[in-house]
């Protein structure tokens, strides 16, 4: 993999991450990861949109006038979301359900439409698309780990109703780590979101001061010597 899209990968899944760092598409984020298969469910129907946004906005960014492009790329997000959305109705219906309008609200999405005025519009069609695949990935990831927390603390499960993704094979993959007499609300409920989130977000932080200080560690001191002045 070539340097740039190396960098495009690292940005999108840590570095410049839309959900720890830029702080974006947090109303569904919060909303939705009660459980790790919703997390992941809405993770990955962002990031085809995010793919297919991306990717198109780069092919037409040469006949798209600057004052009317935003209302374009909104049609666009809007087009991919609704290609998403009837697919989770034909394919897994239970699921869309569950998820609701947050499947709906994908179009508004900051994440989306930023990364399609900020860098697909302004790239060719393989950076952007990898730019839209690896921002999806950092996104999904971070729904992912959150909706884990708060199932495991909330429900004392894993991958609880995962056959509402992956079919009915799936029932038995179901994880009871504990067992609670009710769920913890805390968790279940919003808050617990929040609460979650900031963990996440502070781990992140204290690893890259981590690695900043490694980083200054292993750099070599530059040692600055004075100029003398002779009197004269």
């Amino acid at each position: 993999m070539s340097s740039p899209l190396k960098e495009i990968s690292f940005n999108g899944l840590w570095k410049n991450n839309p959900a720890l760092v830029q702080l974006l598409g947090l109303c569904p984020l919060l909303a939705v990861t009660s459980t790790l298969i919703n997390g992941l469910a809405l993770g990955l129907a962002t990031t085809l949109v995010l793919v297919g946004s991306n990717a198109t906005v780069s092919t037409v960014r040469h006949w798209v006038p600057g004052d009317i492009r935003l209302p374009v790329f909104v049609i666009i997000i809007a087009a991919y979301v609704t290609v998403i959305e009837l697919l989770m109705q034909a394919f897994v219906y239970e699921l869309f359900l569950t998820l609701g309008i947050f499947i709906n609200l994908i179009v508004t999405n900051c994440a989306i439409l930023g990364r399609a005025d900020a860098f697909a519009c302004k790239n060719p069609v393989l950076p952007a698309s990898m730019d839209g695949l690896m921002q999806g990935l950092g996104f999904t990831a971070v729904l992912v780990v959150l909706g884990a927390i708060r199932e495991v603390l909330g429900q004392g499960t894993l991958f609880s109703q995962a056959n509402l993704l992956f079919g009915d094979w799936a029932q038995n993959l179901t994880i009871d780590l504990f067992h609670l007499d009710s769920q913890f609300l805390v968790m279940v409920l919003p808050p617990g979101a929040f609460i979650g989130m900031g963990f996440l977000i502070a781990l992140k932080n204290i690893i890259d001061k981590r690695i900043e200080n490694k980083r200054k560690a292993t750099e070599p001191k530059r040692v600055i010597e004075r100029a003398r002045v002779a009197e004269a």
